[in-house]
C-alpha cells in the first residue's frame, strides 16, 4: 500500500531533502530538532505508524538500513557508542504516529548521564509534531539540516 497521510511531517514530498540514505520502503533522515549531533530518524516513506505493521521483509529491510545508517553517523561523528529506540504509541513516548526509529551517536560525558537522551526525547512530546514551535531543543533550520546531510553523503 501506498499511503501518504495529509497531516504527517514524515509524508510531506519534501522529506527526501533531508534523508542521506534511503532503501526501497525507508528513508534515514536527520532530525529536525537534535537531541545530540549526529540524531537521526529511520522511517518508512508510506505512513506506517508500527513496527508491527511491517512484513518480515520489511522488518530486514528497516534494520539493514538501520545498521547501516548507525555504522555511518558513528563514521561521521567521530562516535564509537550510540542509542538505537522505538517508542510504539504515546504510552510509550511516540510523539509522531508514524514508525520512526532514533539514532544517536553518543560521546563520554556528551550528556550528564548516559541516560538523559530519553527525558529529553520526552520534552518533545509536548511539542507533539516535528514542526510545532516547541522551545524544549534547538532546531535546525531547513538549510541547516540539508547541509548536515550533504556532509554526511560525503562519507558515503
Amino acid at each position: 500500500m501506498n499511503y501518504k497521510s495529509p497531516t504527517c511531517p514524515f509524508c510531506k514530498d519534501d522529506i527526501k531533502d533531508i534523508a542521506f540514505l534511503e532503501s526501497e520502503n525507508f528513508y534515514v533522515i536527520y532530525n529536525y530538532a537534535p537531541i545530540l549531533p549526529g540524531h537521526s530518524l529511520v522511517i518508512p516513506k508510506n505512513h506506517i505508524q508500527s513496527l508491527l505493521e511491517l512484513d518480515e521483509n520489511q522488518h530486514l529491510e528497516f534494520f539493514q538500513l538501520s545498521l547501516k545508517a548507525a555504522k555511518l553517523i558513528l563514521k561521521v561523528f567521530n562516535a564509537d557508542s550510540f542509542n538505537w529506540t522505538v517508542q510504539e504509541k504515546p504510552p510509550a513516548g511516540q510523539s509522531i504516529p508514524h514508525l520512526h526509529l532514533h539514532i544517536f551517536p553518543r560521546h563520554e560525558h556528551d550528556l550528564p548521564n548516559p541516560g538523559d537522551w530519553y527525558p529529553l526525547l520526552k520534552e518533545n512530546e509536548k511539542a507533539q509534531y516535528i514542526d510545532s514551535d516547541s522551545d524544549k531543543r534547538v532546531k535546525l533550520s531547513r538549510q541547516e539540516q540539508i547541509d548536515i546531510v550533504n556532509h554526511i553523503k560525503t562519507f558515503l
